[in-house]
């Protein structure tokens, strides 16, 4: 798996009360996996009773591909301040494209956003 990061790019979200912040793009022959942090925690990671935010993304590239979302894994950081987590994607970002619009999707009970950003991707040489 490659890891490349595109650090401090950051959205708000959630009315603007959370900052989302894309910490690495990793990539394998199978997928791409969206590594962030969103400050401060979403409440229900920090309070597990609370109102559960759910997250999923959609993304094409510059050539037009079109990416699925594919699970991922979040949770409270070490030091309580943020949420830390992933979002997978299938396929692999195709050959030759140059960078990933990501639709993030948040849904917490009825409300539902979505916030886009774009994803440079390295070339290859």
């Amino acid at each position: 798996m490659s890891r490349h990061g595109n650090p401090g790019q950051r959205i708000a979200v959630l009315g603007g009360r959370h900052e989302f912040e894309v910490r690495t793009l990793e990539q394998s022959q199978e997928s791409f996996t969206v590594r962030y942090s969103i400050t401060p925690p979403l409440p229900d990671d920090r309070t597990p009773l609370a109102q559960p935010v759910y997250m999923w993304l959609e993304a094409v590239d510059d050539l037009g591909n079109r990416y699925t979302d594919f699970g991922g894994a979040r949770g409270i950081s070490p030091d309580g301040s943020r949420t830390e987590g992933s979002l997978s994607a299938q396929p692999a970002a195709a050959a030759g494209s140059r960078s990933l619009t990501v639709r993030l999707v948040f849904m917490s009970g009825a409300d539902e956003s979505g916030y886009d950003l774009t994803i440079p991707l390295p070339s290859k040489p």
